[in-house]
């Protein structure tokens, strides 16, 4: 299960390694998204939102997260 909050690293949260590094997660070209899928997400917070940037983004709906850029985070 997800909150608000979720929606709000989605959208703002930056890729910490690899080939997309310092990349938003929910910019990561979906085809990305698809290897991790296929050969296992990172551990932890990171690997489910990658898992629920994939779904979104399988769905179409990334658009939805623009009102959230730059949203100031919670912690």
């Amino acid at each position: 299960m997800f909150d608000k909050q979720w929606l709000i690293k989605l959208a703002n949260m930056t890729m910490p390694f690899g080939k997309y590094q310092g990349r938003v997660l929910i910019d990561l070209p979906e085809e990305y998204l698809l290897w991790f899928a296929d050969k296992g997400f990172p551990e932890g917070e990171l690997g489910q939102l990658l898992a629920l940037a994939l779904e979104i983004r399988i769905n179409g709906q990334e658009n939805l997260l623009d009102p959230l850029r730059n949203y100031p985070s919670i912690h």
